[in-house]
């Protein structure tokens, strides 16, 4: 379709791309805003979430050095719940003692990897589990460097025990270890339901056109 212009001129009126152009460029300002807006909150809730699981776990921490210290176990629920301070040479849930050195390296390494994959972040569910794996494994690394006996061999502070006020029934633990599992377990349920980390939802359909287009 086309139009006379004031001048006289033909103006085309069809904006359609001709034949071979290249559509994906043809973006609105609108399009473009939405996922970068996901992102930038996905970004936030991961590092808010990442700065109050450390902050809390640095807190608890404190307190338990201010107020377990030689002091007989503080029984809660009925004994459900012990708060007993330990300090663990180990890693989460006192595994690996004697390993000590090796735990600062694994935290690193897992920091560096959540960091880099961020980098394409627009899952709020993710946000969430990437922001509990990434505090618990800094408020466990903020040990490591800063307590006795030494700098990356620092051992961590626990302090909470199940059934049990010296840990026989389940180890003893902290706060950072607690979000690391809960990050851990929703991680795995994410990529179990085919969520992923962009927004996008994998499908049956989405996994066979990738394996024909392989073919």
């Amino acid at each position: 379709m086309s139009s006379m212009a004031d001048g006289g001129d033909l103006v085309a009126d069809d904006q359609s791309p001709a034949p071979g152009a290249d559509v994906s460029a043809a973006v609105s300002p609108v399009q473009e805003a939405a996922p970068t807006g996901v992102r930038g909150r996905a970004l936030a809730l991961l590092i808010g979430l990442t700065f109050t699981v450390l902050v809390a776990d640095v807190i608890t921490k404190q307190l338990a050095l201010s107020y377990l210290a030689d002091r007989e176990p503080l029984r809660l629920l009925g004994g459900a719940v012990y708060l007993t301070l330990t300090r663990n040479s180990g890693a989460a849930f006192s595994i690996g003692v004697g390993y000590t050195a090796i735990f600062p390296v694994i935290a690193v390494f897992v920091v560096t990897a959540i960091v880099l994959l961020a980098r394409r972040l627009r899952s709020m569910p993710w946000a969430i589990a990437m922001g509990l794996i990434l505090g618990g494994a800094l408020g466990n690394l903020t040990d490591r460097v800063f307590r006795a006996p030494g700098v990356f061999v620092g051992h961590v502070v626990d302090f909470i025990s199940v059934f049990d006020e010296a840990g026989r029934a389940f180890p003893i633990f902290n706060l950072a270890d607690s979000a690391l599992v809960c990050g851990v377990i929703l991680a795995v349920l994410l990529e179990l339901t085919g969520r992923r980390r962009d927004g996008g939802r994998a499908t049956p359909e989405r996994v066979r056109d990738r394996g024909s287009v392989r073919d």
